[in-house]
């Protein structure tokens, strides 16, 4: 049986250099799952250990049906209120706003056959399997990102200011706008990956 290995088949999605570059993000489908609060905090590795479920579940579900695939890589789209912190760059804001104010939503990217009725059975299996009740936030999910500035960070989730601010003046240099929310793919387990070898594509939607 062929096994999709979504990584792979849409290269350029999870692939990202040192330095900014500009690309275009088509509609993609993925599991989906929101909160707020500390990324290093209770909740939010809850969140974390109800969508990997759902993504597995789909995972067999279709290997039964010969369509195999390999789960996709953990993401997060990130935001906060920005009346309440605005004139705050994209540079500045990982340190100017407090961690408790951050929202985010999670995703795993899943293969365009997946449809909304397919993960809501397998959100319920999995549900019934582990009895977690964050299980059931999990939901199908679409996006178009478009145009977008994108850069792989190595290192910490801490200097990704550095990273930021990179991508902040290349936007500015550009002439460009914001058109969407922060997104970062992480391309490392930051559960098992010393932080110093962590690898995270940081993308920010423009127009």
């Amino acid at each position: 049986m062929e096994k999709l290995d979504l990584i792979k088949h849409f290269k350029s999605y999870y692939t990202a250099k040192t330095k900014p570059e500009v690309l275009t993000i088509g509609r993609a489908r993925y599991l989906s799952i929101t909160g707020k609060g500390d990324p290093s905090g209770k909740d939010f590795a809850q969140k974390i250990q109800a969508i990997y479920p759902v993504a597995y579940a789909l995972k067999f579900a279709f290997k039964a049906q010969g369509k195999n695939f390999v789960v996709a890589k953990l993401e997060g789209l990130w935001w906060y209120d920005e009346e309440r912190y605005a004139g705050i760059s994209i540079a500045d804001s990982p340190k100017a706003i407090p961690r408790s104010e951050w929202e985010y939503r999670l995703l795993i990217r899943i293969p365009d056959y997946v449809e909304k009725n397919d993960v809501q059975a397998a959100v319920e299996a999995s549900y019934v399997s582990k009895g977690q009740a964050a299980i059931r936030e999990v939901a199908y999910f679409e996006m178009e990102e478009g145009k977008v500035v994108q850069m792989l960070h190595t290192g910490p989730f801490d200097t990704e200011p550095e990273t930021l601010a990179k991508l902040n003046d290349f936007i500015s240099a550009n002439a460009f706008g914001r058109n969407g929310l922060h997104h970062e793919i992480y391309l490392s387990d930051f559960r098992k990956t010393p932080s110093d070898k962590l690898k995270t594509i940081l993308r920010e939607p423009v127009k």
